[in-house]
């Protein structure tokens, strides 16, 4: 059965996983997020709310 055959698959493997590790993960991870959770939102303002009367209760 070819499928259980590593050899041709192997190389493609590999190369992709150097690919992506050497070339592709640092331009991914240079990008700034838009939305960090470290950003202090000092206009955080809470929003008060009545609640909602049923008509069934």
């Amino acid at each position: 059965m070819p499928q259980l055959n590593p050899d041709p698959w192997f190389l493609v493997l590999t190369s992709t996983w150097l690919t992506y590790t050497i070339i592709l993960q640092p331009k991914i991870l240079s990008y700034l997020p838009t939305n960090s959770p470290n950003q202090d939102n000092k206009n955080n303002k809470t929003i008060n709310t009545k609640p909602w009367t049923w008509p069934w209760t």
